[in-house]
């Protein structure tokens, strides 16, 4: 059974976009993955199709109608759908390479991508959609975050990756982040590939790799050692 990944959204021909390429494009033709991008203005009210009003209290924008959003939510995920309801989010709870392992392992997601202000809260609460940040900034729109949540657990799944150990030494993966990489040539403009990585030593190697990934993430991300 394929991983199986819903994108709610106002902007259906942005998917697959970049995950229609490379390794994604490819084991989503192979049908390692699926992807279904769903319209939520099919749901939207009147003879424009309205999806959103302006916010209750008042202030700029508008905000995503909870009617709306929750029968494009049914459609897609009636009751019984084992997959995790997402709503990507910049005050939701960061995304991890964690949390992306988990979702890699399980049957996919449903993924809900936020215009405007935002989306009611009572959709939130009553179609239990857990909020997923990418990073401490906002976007336009949830589409591109929903592409980078996608294409961090396509990699993941079997498959995809020419080899297993591709995703197992990478960033984040042993709460560090990856040592540096070389290849030929072996000087370039006065700087050499490091002598141990040329010594054939594998215990060393490691060793050096290790020493390297602690030093990088203590002055890059010391937040990640406290953890």
């Amino acid at each position: 059974m394929s991983w199986d990944a819903a994108v709610l959204t106002l902007f259906p021909d942005m998917f697959p976009g970049p995950l229609g390429q490379s390794l994604a494009g490819d084991a989503l033709a192979r049908g390692v993955w699926s992807l279904s991008p769903y319209d939520i203005r099919a749901h939207g009210l009147g003879r424009h199709r309205a999806v959103d009003d302006t916010p209750a209290g008042g202030g700029a924008g508008m905000v995503i109608r909870a009617d709306v959003l929750a029968a494009a939510v049914d459609a897609v995920s009636p009751a019984g759908d084992p997959r995790p309801r997402l709503l990507m989010s910049p005050r939701g709870t960061p995304l991890t390479q964690a949390r992306v392992r988990d979702l890699a392992a399980g049957p996919g997601a449903v993924i809900v991508c936020g215009r405007f202000e935002g989306v009611d809260e009572r959709v939130i609460e009553g179609r239990t959609l857990e909020e997923v940040s990418i990073g401490d900034y906002v976007l336009s729109g949830g589409e591109i975050a929903a592409l980078v949540l996608m294409d961090a657990c396509v990699r993941l799944l079997p498959g995809v990756m020419g080899k297993e150990a591709s995703g197992s030494d990478e960033s984040f993966e042993n709460g560090l982040l990856e040592y540096p990489h070389y290849t030929r040539p072996r000087d370039w403009e006065g700087r050499a590939i490091p002598e141990v990585l040329l010594s054939g030593d594998h215990a060393r190697i490691a060793r050096w790799r290790r020493e390297q990934a602690e030093r990088i993430t203590h002055e890059r991300r010391p937040d990640l050692l406290k953890g």
